[in-house]
């Protein structure tokens, strides 16, 4: 059976699979054009920086175990009402803790939270374009 390779059908197929997505995916890629508004929209109904609240409960004093769970109960509140962190009002905020001060908003705000991640291959949009840069060097090498 071996010698027949029928363990292998299996990678065979997706390789099949992985061509006919290349097949699509490149095309699209070239025509991408981003919506960076939506994009936006998307990343603050994602609650991407319900961890940056934690954190800045968390800096305040709180422990991260108790800081984690008020950060999860207004993720909470935020999708029964429809709305993001970012747009609840301060007392709202200060229902929860004591701790929230107007420099809450500055913690959460999607564009710092991205900032503050800086590690290898992060976030940040010297990162991203430091990857793209590296991407775009191979394929001209390759070309």
């Amino acid at each position: 059976n071996k010698d027949m390779q029928e363990d292998k059908e299996a990678l065979f197929d997706a390789i099949d699979n992985v061509e006919l997505c290349l097949e699509t995916f490149i095309p699209m890629i070239k025509t991408l054009e981003a919506n960076e508004k939506a994009m936006h929209q998307a990343a603050q109904k994602g609650f991407i920086n319900a961890t940056d609240l934690a954190d800045y409960l968390t800096k305040k004093g709180m422990p991260f175990r108790d800081a984690y769970h008020i950060s999860g109960q207004l993720v909470a509140l935020c999708i029964d009402q429809d709305t993001v962190l970012e747009d609840l009002p301060l007392e709202t905020y200060k229902g929860y803790s004591d701790l929230f001060e107007e420099d809450l908003y500055q913690a959460i705000d999607l564009h710092n939270c991205l900032a503050k991640r800086t590690s290898l291959g992060g976030p940040t949009p010297e990162s991203v374009q430091k990857q793209v840069d590296e991407v775009r060097g191979k394929l001209a090498e390759e070309n």
